[in-house]
């Protein structure tokens, strides 16, 4: 169901501490990511290319129009939560595209997060150096 006001279908994805909130509509391809040009928001090709995985997958490359906007984290759980954000709005847009997708794994969010530091350790998993003496 797109939104009433403005035709667009939307989605949510999110990786690590990042968060993005994906906006889809029928178009000429064109990525906007907080306000600026997709290319220069993800100026690695690698994660311009994670990105743009669902619309490979379904075979709608340059069909859709995106607006992202995305907050927290770095740039790969950036890319990895524009991805999830995308492929859900994708559903959205035709529940047919399931199948693919799911496939394709690009409708599992990958819940691995940072460990916390543990009190009286100097990080999640290190220990101070043991001293008999």
């Amino acid at each position: 169901m797109p939104d009433v006001i403005t035709g667009e279908f939307l989605g949510t994805g999110r990786r690590k501490a990042a968060t993005a909130r994906v906006r889809i509509k029928p178009g000429t391809g064109q990525i906007i990511v907080n306000r600026r040009a997709f290319e220069n928001y993800f100026p690695v090709e690698s994660h311009r290319l994670i990105v743009g995985e669902p619309f490979i997958a379904t075979e709608n490359v340059e069909k859709f129009d995106v607006r992202v906007n995305v907050k927290g984290g770095g740039q790969a759980g950036q890319a990895d939560a524009v991805r999830l954000g995308i492929s859900r709005a994708l559903l959205e847009y035709d529940a047919e595209l399931r199948p693919t997708l799911k496939a394709e794994g690009l409708l599992h969010r990958d819940a691995r997060v940072r460990e916390r530091k543990k009190p009286g350790q100097p990080g999640a998993r290190k220990h101070f150096q043991f001293s008999k003496r």
